[in-house]
C-alpha cells in the first residue's frame, strides 16, 4: 500500500500549521529559487505531482497556463487545495503519482514540488513523465536533498547542553527506504543519491538544464532555526527538459 500519511488526521492537522502551509509560496524557503526556474506558463498545459494544497497549481493559473491537473494522493490535501485555490483552469485529482495514466505528448510542463523521495521506484515515474511530455517540454522538480536524506533521522547531533553539533550524514550510497521523524510522526521517505536523480533523467532521454541547491532566503533568516539551514543543503531543485 503506497503510504498516504497526510490523510492522519493528528498529522495533517500539524501539517496545516507549518508556515508553508499557512502562507503558501511565500512561506517556502525554497520558492524564490523554484520561481527562477520556472518556464513560460502562457497557453500551456501543466502537470503537478504531488500538488498538496495548490499552491503552484493557483501560481501556474495566474501566469496563463490553458489547464492545470493537480493530482495528490491524499484527500485531505485536495480538499483544501480546492478550498484555497480553486480555478477553472484547474482540476484536481485523487491519485497516487506512480498510478497515474495519461496519453502521450499531454503536457507541455510537469512539475513536483517535496514528492519524490516519497516515491519507491523513480525510474518508472520518469519514464511515465517522459512520454507524457511534448518534445521539448519542461520537468522541473525539488526534493529533499539526498545529504539531507542519507542518514535517515533528518535531524542534528546535539551536545548535552541541546546545541547543534553537526548534520550526520551515513549509508549514502545505500539507497531506499528511510524511517524519519517529521512533525513528530514517522514517516517512510527514499533516499537516492545526486547520481540516480540526474543519471535517471539522462538515461531517459532529458536533457539537465538546472540544478540547485537553494539557500534559506535573507528575509527568512530571522526565523527560528533557519540560519542553522546554511550548515547543509536540505533541498535539491532540478530542471530539464525532453530531448525526444
Amino acid at each position: 500500500m503506497k503510504q498516504n500519511k497526510y490523510d492522519d488526521e493528528q498529522f495533517f492537522l500539524k501539517y496545516s500549521k507549518m508556515n508553508r502551509s499557512q502562507n503558501g509560496l511565500d512561506g517556502a524557503g525554497e520558492w524564490e529559487e523554484l520561481k527562477k526556474l520556472l518556464p513560460n506558463f502562457k497557453n500551456k498545459k501543466v502537470l503537478d505531482l504531488g500538488c498538496g494544497y495548490g499552491w503552484h497549481c493557483k501560481y501556474i493559473a495566474n501566469q496563463g497556463a490553458n489547464h492545470i491537473i493537480g493530482t495528490d494522493i491524499s484527500k485531505k490535501m485536495l480538499n483544501v487545495a480546492k478550498s484555497k485555490n480553486f480555478d477553472e483552469k484547474i482540476e484536481y485529482k485523487l491519485c497516487s503519482m506512480e498510478d497515474l495514466a495519461f496519453n502521450k505528448n499531454s503536457f507541455d510542463i510537469i512539475i513536483s514540488s517535496l514528492a519524490f523521495h516519497y516515491i519507491k521506484d523513480f525510474e518508472p515515474l520518469i519514464k511515465n513523465i517522459n512520454e507524457w511530455l511534448v518534445i521539448g517540454g519542461y520537468l522541473i522538480f525539488s526534493v529533499e536533498h539526498p545529504v539531507f536524506t542519507s542518514y535517515g533521522s533528518q535531524d542534528w547531533i546535539y551536545d548535552e547542553q541541546g546545541n547543534i553539533l553537526y548534520f550526520p550524514v551515513d549509508n549514502y550510497y545505500y539507497e531506499g527506504e528511510r524511517k524519519t521523524t517529521f512533525l513528530n510522526e514517522q514517516v517512510i521517505k527514499y533516499h537516492r543519491t545526486i547520481t540516480t536523480y540526474l543519471n535517471t533523467l539522462l538515461k531517459n532521454n532529458f536533457i539537465i538544464e538546472n540544478v540547485v541547491e537553494p539557500k534559506p532566503p535573507k528575509n527568512m533568516l530571522h526565523i527560528q532555526g533557519m540560519k542553522d539551514e546554511m550548515r547543509r543543503p536540505m533541498m535539491l531543485l532540478v530542471k530539464a527538459y525532453k530531448n525526444h
